[in-house]
């Protein structure tokens, strides 16, 4: 699990990844260039580190993710509840809608989404 942990430069590299992908690494380097200001070297650097920890792959001068943006919202989610609210999901929620206020959908859909995940 711990290959899904990404520091904040590479979770934004991530997203143009997966954004665009398939991608040319030449098209990569012109989209880092655009969007995060990076020298090529920069987004090679970046890109061999990912690969080498199993998270991209480049074959052909292609370039596409093998750690889906799912995966890694969910490691960092558990992380955080684990990290800031000993594990309690009940003390994220609590914490998270402090001061805030729910359209009738958005209650509606968390509503949906916990009774999907019930036991039993």
């Amino acid at each position: 699990m711990k290959q899904y942990k990404l520091f904040d430069a590479e979770f934004k590299f991530m997203c143009i990844v997966w954004e665009s992908e398939p991608l040319t690494t030449r098209r990569l380097t012109e989209l880092c260039r655009e969007k995060l200001g990076w020298k090529r070297t920069t987004t090679y650097t970046v890109l061999r580190k990912l690969i080498d920890r199993g998270i991209l792959k480049n074959e052909n001068s292609v370039v596409t993710s093998v750690v889906k943006r799912e995966q890694v919202q969910k490691y960092e989610s558990e992380a955080i509840i684990e990290k800031a609210f000993d594990g309690s999901l009940p003390k994220f929620i609590a914490a998270f809608l402090n001061d805030r206020t729910l359209s009738d959908d958005e209650a509606e859909e968390i509503k949906r989404l916990i009774d999907s995940h019930k036991e039993g």
